[in-house]
């Protein structure tokens, strides 16, 4: 019996399912996040900069990169764009001159909010139909189930 048969094909298949809605829901952001001239992967370093400028920290890129689930050296890259952008300032830290500190630009959290504000309709829209009948999940849940496959995986790759 081959492993396709085992499982009953595409149709039975949680990983062939989440591709697809993963793949229709970066669709979706991206056409959102266009008019603010962001990709996705820019929206998401600006906003965790912006959220954690929020809370009182200037996060090191290497920090930033640890709160965006990201590559540093693409973290790296992608701060540079926005900072040429004008959306956030590379500031050197006083501690460690190797390491620079990062402050949304009043212009970044301008636009942090409003692109926020737009992704999450998209998301609330998006996850919609997860919410909908006696299985649904609520946004709340249907995060802690997603937030415990991520953390998951990362304790099975340490």
């Amino acid at each position: 019996m081959s492993a396709g048969e085992r499982i009953g094909g595409p149709d039975h298949s949680p990983g062939f399912w989440l591709w697809h809605a993963t793949l229709r829901w970066q669709r979706a952001i991206a056409e959102t996040l266009a008019p603010y001239d962001l990709t996705h992967a820019q929206f998401v370093l600006l906003s965790c900069a912006w959220w954690l400028n929020e809370r009182g920290e200037l996060p090191s890129q290497q920090a930033l990169a640890r709160q965006a689930g990201t590559d540093v050296k693409m973290t790296s890259q992608l701060v540079r764009k926005l900072e040429a952008k004008g959306l956030l300032d590379r500031e050197a830290d006083p501690r460690d001159s190797r390491a620079r500190r990062l402050r949304i630009t009043p212009r970044g959290a301008e636009l942090a909010r409003a692109a926020i504000t737009e992704v999450e309709r998209v998301d609330a829209e998006f996850f919609a139909p997860a919410g909908e009948g006696a299985d649904g999940l609520d946004g709340r849940a249907l995060s802690a189930l997603l937030r415990r496959l991520v953390e998951t995986s990362r304790e099975e790759r340490a």
